[in-house]
């Protein structure tokens, strides 16, 4: 059976067109890279769609878990947030060789580092564009937030209650279990967590990944087009979407940060501040963000504690991509940012 990166062959052509109605359907480039799905170009007779699946030579039912949650988020989120359509899904890997996800193409850009020349003609200046795209980001967060996904979702699509200390647990054992370094700070935030965890205000369903970064953009204007990217969807306290992106946003470019391309453009001294983008978020979702900070903490300790994985297959010998090699600072400078936090909350 060949891989879905080799075959464009006629079975698959069928199938969308015998589920879809889209005739003429046929593989083209990869869209972006990533370190987990794939995103592949369809074209067809019908214009532009989007494949998504996982990475090439991974076939285990775990593999296709992440591309069949993102697939059911996609299908309870559509018509109440901005996502992609879902259009059909398939676990007959007599297709493709995997189970995939044929979405809606949405015409848009993602940022993380430059502001695509264009917006120079909306007349602002940098730092004015980049706090409306903060702004954007969160009213479509918001709007995730808020969607009714009750009866929309499969059964066990995810517990919202005690979320944080089942995090906590889980990637401590991982843990116990692989260990190339030590990091003190690690163990320490985790015993922090645990002892300040508050109860799970409200439950939505949330993205557990969202960032500037994960979001579409416009290519001419500073407006969001939609929100990539929900293999890690959940439900849970919206406060941990909220707290990652923030955690992002505005951070010291002189400080040695970690995953400091992630949103980077953002981190400048004239771009809206935090507060405000919280303020915001709590307007148009009616939820409070008293606990924002231990969110902020809990994103960049998960973030470190999940990526020190990779690190460690690094060590081994297993991965010598320089997104692997550069987790040797990445991992500490991200809990060095999350007990920051700590610190600055006086407890």
């Amino acid at each position: 059976m060949q891989p879905v990166a080799e075959q464009t062959g006629v079975g698959f052509r069928s199938w969308v067109e015998e589920q879809t109605g889209i005739k003429g359907a046929r593989l083209g480039p990869l869209l972006t890279g990533g370190n987990a799905n794939v995103t592949r170009l369809i074209e067809s007779d019908d214009g532009r769609f989007v494949l998504r699946h996982p990475p090439v030579h991974a076939v285990s039912d775990r593999a296709a878990a992440g591309i069949s949650r993102e697939y059911a988020a996609l299908k309870a989120l559509h018509g109440q947030a901005p996502v992609p359509r879902p259009i059909a899904w398939c676990d007959d890997r007599a297709i493709l060789g995997q189970s995939f996800a044929v979405v809606e193409w949405l015409e848009g850009v993602a940022l993380s580092t430059d502001l695509p020349d264009a917006y120079a003609a909306t007349g602002g200046t940098d730092g004015d564009v980049v706090s409306e795209l903060g702004r954007e980001m969160i009213r479509g967060l918001a709007l995730v937030h808020k969607a009714d996904v009750r009866g929309r979702l499969p059964e066990k699509f995810g517990h919202a209650e005690g979320f944080v200390g089942r995090q906590v647990a889980r990637w401590l054992d991982q843990r116990q279990t692989h260990k190339v370094r030590e990091l003190p700070l690690l163990e320490e935030i985790a015993r922090w967590l645990l002892d300040q965890q508050p109860e799970c205000a409200h439950a939505s369903l949330i993205h557990c990944d969202f960032h500037l970064d994960n979001c579409l953009v416009g290519r001419t204007q500073p407006s969001l087009v939609g929100i990539l990217d929900w293999e890690m969807a959940t439900l849970g306290d919206p406060l941990i979407d909220l707290g990652l992106c923030l955690f992002f946003w505005k951070r010291d470019p002189a400080q040695p940060l970690g995953f400091a391309h992630v949103q980077s453009l953002t981190n400048r001294a004239d771009v809206v501040s935090v507060e405000a983008l919280a303020d915001l978020w709590s307007d148009l979702t009616g939820f409070d963000h008293r606990q924002l900070t231990y969110y902020k903490v809990f994103a960049a300790w998960r973030l470190a504690a999940i990526v020190e994985g990779a690190y460690i297959l690094h060590r081994q010998g297993q991965d010598d991509r320089p997104y692997a090699r550069n987790l040797e600072h990445d991992v500490p400078n991200l809990l060095r940012e999350a007990a920051a936090h700590i610190d600055r909350k006086g407890v």
